[in-house]
């Protein structure tokens, strides 16, 4: 790509409303392209893996297999992908989590466009950026959840089951139970799916 060439973006969003006004109005500057739009998180590994955008714009949450889930995977086959992660709650343990993966970017969904242009043109030019709002809440990390405790949670309030959940965090049966035990004790929930929504209320997930 040279100097003048737009940035190539892949922008995946589960809100079909927010996503085709984004591809409306990134473009409109000519700087940035729109090369597909996935509408969940396992199209979004299928197109950027196909694709090899220099951006992948990204919604944390949808359905099935979520931000976090889909950036994993597609770093697992594509490592230097950056990745800007969009959220409407900005959640320490979230963005703690999305950091390890190697995301470079995080902000709001309620941003502006000219905003989400300039932060794909900072990390496309090899610069970080967290939103202001994201980064005051991470100070605020009040969370006594470890992040395997938090992995298991997650998994839980996805509706996984214990032996599922194994298999998805390459983990014994066994071990799982004792982190969704530990993640108990430290909530003072009575079962793992209300341990699940404590930890969600709060911030954590």
């Amino acid at each position: 790509m040279t100097g003048d060439d737009p940035i190539r973006i892949v922008l995946a969003d589960d809100e079909n409303l927010l996503r085709a006004a984004l591809a409306s109005l990134l473009p409109l500057d000519g700087t940035i392209t729109v090369v597909a739009q996935p509408e969940n998180g396992a199209d979004a590994v299928d197109v950027t893996l196909r694709h090899r955008p220099d951006v992948l714009v990204i919604d944390l949450e949808m359905p099935g297999m979520n931000g976090l889930e889909a950036v994993t995977a597609i770093t697992d086959e594509r490592p230097g992908q950056t990745v800007l992660m969009l959220t409407r709650h900005a959640r320490p343990g979230v963005l703690r989590r999305a950091l390890k993966l190697g995301v470079q970017g995080f902000m709001s969904k309620s941003a502006d466009p000219e905003e989400i242009v300039g932060v794909v043109h900072e990390l496309h030019a090899g610069r970080r950026w967290i939103a202001h709002e994201v980064f005051e809440a991470s100070v605020v990390d009040d969370c006594p959840l470890t992040d395997r405790e938090l992995d298991t949670l997650l998994e839980t309030r996805e509706g996984y089951s214990v032996r599922h959940i194994a298999r998805r965090l390459h983990l014994a049966p066994g071990t799982v139970r004792n982190y969704l035990s530990s993640a108990m004790q430290k909530t003072g929930a009575r079962t793992r799916h209300d341990a699940a929504r404590l930890a969600r209320e709060r911030g954590w997930l």
